[in-house]
């Protein structure tokens, strides 16, 4: 029988531990669907009651070996606060940690280095409204220029001007960034913003013109997603669970 408990949101999370079995859960996603990008990569988690420290993966970790109790708990100057035999990729804690001083509603960030994801955003058009996944995002996309390997402290006030309030990031030539009040949020975010990297690739490879529903229709339909009363990702999280409850369960170790 399945293990799984009814979703709270990350704002609902009473304990570090139920905080640490999300994000766990999340890495094995990322895994599952083929998003990850071997030991490279990252998504963190704010700890419910410590608005100062946020968990992370240990860099050398494949995703689907991530279990709840292997995350590092670290703080926003970079500092690990409880004992780990792995390090910290410092490109994760410079990005992670910049969102999560500056927006404090945000409690799960989400980084990918996908083909599509990377492929799309070396295109100077960005992301078009093209379909129903791409029109979840009308209005929501910011962008920032590459500076390199993000180990530069002070590229997290950069990125921190472009992100803005919006809630999904293209890094330009580099991949996807996604936020979330809670960890099923960011990763619904990011697998639908994959869906649409995917499908604009694939439209713009056909050679045929494409056709953009009308601007009203787009704003209708942005609107639409942002109406919804569930909220992303809170329907399948359950089901998400399941899957990896059924195929492998150590992840809440």
């Amino acid at each position: 029988m399945s293990t799984v408990t009814p979703f709270r949101s990350n704002a609902a999370l009473v304990s570090e531990r139920e905080a640490r079995i999300e994000l766990a859960a999340c890495y094995r996603l990322i895994a599952h669907f083929g998003l990850d990008d071997m030991v490279y990569t990252h998504i963190s988690a704010r700890v419910p009651g410590e608005e100062e420290h946020f968990l992370i993966n240990p860099y050398g970790l494949m995703f689907h070996e991530i279990t709840a109790s292997s995350l590092i708990k670290i703080d926003h100057d970079g500092n690990v606060v409880e004992p780990t035999e792995y390090p910290v990729n410092k490109a994760g804690f410079i990005i992670h940690s910049a969102i999560h001083m500056a927006r404090p509603e945000v409690n799960c960030v989400l980084h990918t280095h996908t083909r599509a994801g990377i492929a799309l955003s070396c295109l100077d058009i960005g992301l078009l409204p093209l379909n129903q996944f791409s029109l979840m995002f009308h209005n929501r996309v910011a962008y920032h220029g590459y500076e390199g390997i993000a180990l530069d402290l002070d590229e997290r006030e950069r990125l921190i001007a472009d992100l803005g309030d919006m809630p999904v990031m293209i890094l330009r030539n580099h991949g996807l960034l996604t936020t979330g009040h809670s960890v099923p949020e960011a990763f619904s975010l990011m697998h639908y913003l994959e869906q649409s990297c995917r499908i604009q690739l694939d439209v713009m490879a056909s050679g045929r013109k494409w056709v953009l529903p009308e601007p009203e229709i787009q704003d209708k339909t942005g609107n639409q997603y942002l109406g919804d009363p569930v909220g992303a990702g809170l329907r399948e999280w359950p089901a998400l669970l399941r899957i990896l409850d059924k195929k492998d369960p150590s992840y809440r170790d």
